[in-house]
């Protein structure tokens, strides 16, 4: 009976998130029919079922996190013996046997994601059917638990042989350590100590001032960060604690590029095409620097460089599950009309959570633009491995001096974070030099 377990979507997913299941109980089911949604670190991946048959039972509820090879749903050919089965082996396996109330039957409703089949296991196996009235493992015995389940246990310091599993056989899983911690955490407050007690527990109670008071109960909505939220925390956190950043600001007249774009959307419009955006003009100005000058195109690789060969541009998108970083691939060798396209389609696939991995991986060098914000100049982090992110703010109106006259014009702020492990000032300095030129002087940009 094949079992839908959580498949590794990813090179960095440790665990995924079951996001909708498209398919319920009792439902007919085909190979290569989409039949769950499952959110992973990067994105939003549809899951497709590996074989024909009914999907007999889901194990794990929509917004469930679940450990890579954990076991998410059951399909079989709709007799329900598949799951009976499959409940039995994980009643038989992990020590002990399981009380039979612990046993989920076949048909019980609920909604999560399912994931690819890892393993099988005949139909015809049979059901090994626990003694009533099986007493909870003593106190030291082993626990049938999920990896996931264990870890959230030990961060939260709950002890596993105090969870009682409501998985198949028995399994404690994440819900049930959650459960429980939740109604430890509820327990009766104890009588108000008198003045005497309350005196000596101030006397050998340690006070730790760097704690911080907790709001107000009803003073604050919880609002779970998504698993995109978590690893971008996670990375970024890292980026700013391993990379020593350093940042260089540069002042760019872009009113030729504006009048320049001016021009080829006019060109682009009258030949029934879509328009280029200034974003998609500085892609192609940072990505025709980069093969001018590769020496930011680098990843930091302990004792030596990595100068890469491709130009990969990474072009941030604000989503509502998070910030995602679609890739332009070869972006040197697009043409401009060719990045405009190609940044609208997966901008507008990140923000409904549809890039697949590899449209987000692979990266050699970020932009972030935060212009149409109204932001005129900003920092950003470094997306590891790279070593350089550039940040671009809005153009605004300033007045210049120029042959003794004083001029409007408009000027654009770009700050360039970089690695100092495998850029220097003078390298980061020079990349800026060279993308100011090319902005300014924008018929390069296409030739």
């Amino acid at each position: 009976m094949p079992e839908i377990t959580m498949p590794r979507l990813s090179d960095t997913m440790e665990d995924g998130v079951v996001a909708s299941w498209l398919k319920k109980v009792g439902d007919p089911v085909a190979r290569g029919e989409v039949i769950a949604e499952i959110e992973t670190d990067k994105a939003l991946m549809e899951l497709e079922a590996y074989d024909d048959g009914v999907l007999e039972q889901i194990l794990v509820e929509a917004g469930t996190r679940v450990a890579i090879g954990e076991p998410i749903g059951l399909v079989g050919d709709g007799s329900g013996t598949g799951s009976a089965a499959a409940a039995g082996n994980s009643a038989t396996s992990g020590g002990g046997t399981a009380p039979a109330a612990e046993v989920p039957a076949p048909d019980v409703p609920a909604a999560g994601t399912a994931t690819a089949p890892s393993s099988t296991s005949g139909g015809s196996v049979a059901v090994h059917d626990a003694p009533t009235g099986t007493t909870p493992p003593a106190s030291g015995e082993r626990r049938k638990s999920s990896p996931l389940a264990r870890k959230i246990a030990h961060e939260i310091g709950v002890d596993l042989a105090d969870v009682t599993g409501t998985g198949p056989g028995g399994r404690i899983t994440r819900q049930d350590v959650e459960s429980a911690s939740r109604t430890a955490g509820s327990t009766p407050a104890p009588a108000e100590p008198t003045a005497a007690s309350a005196a000596a527990t101030a006397t050998s109670a340690p006070v730790s001032s760097a704690a911080p008071a907790a709001p107000a109960s009803g003073d604050y909505d919880e609002i779970p960060l998504t698993r995109i939220q978590q690893v971008s925390a996670t990375r970024l956190t890292e980026s700013m604690q391993q990379a020593p950043h350093i940042y260089l600001t540069s002042a760019i007249d872009v009113t030729e590029l504006l009048a320049f774009r001016a021009q080829i959307n006019a060109t682009l419009d009258a030949a029934g095409k879509g328009k280029v955006s200034v974003n998609d003009l500085l892609v192609k100005a940072v990505a025709s620097t980069l093969r001018t000058d590769p020496a930011v195109n680098v990843s930091f690789a302990g004792d030596k460089l990595l100068q890469h060969k491709g130009i990969h541009l990474g072009i941030a998108v604000a989503t509502p599950a998070g910030l995602l970083v679609p890739v332009i691939r070869d972006a040197d060798r697009k043409s401009v009309s060719e990045i405009a396209a190609d940044s609208r389609d997966k901008a507008g696939r990140a923000r409904d959570r549809k890039l697949r991995s590899d449209e987000m991986s692979g990266g050699t060098f970020t932009i972030s633009n935060l212009g149409m914000f109204g932001v005129e100049q900003f920092t950003a982090v470094i997306n590891p491995p790279e070593s350089a992110i550039l940040a671009i703010g809005g153009a605004s109106d300033e007045l210049r001096l120029e042959d003794g006259e004083v001029v409007s014009r408009k000027i654009l702020r770009v700050t360039l974070s970089a690695d100092h492990r495998a850029i220097d000032g003078a390298v980061a300095a020079k990349f800026l030099q060279q993308l100011k030129d090319l902005l300014e002087h924008p018929l390069r940009i296409v030739t």
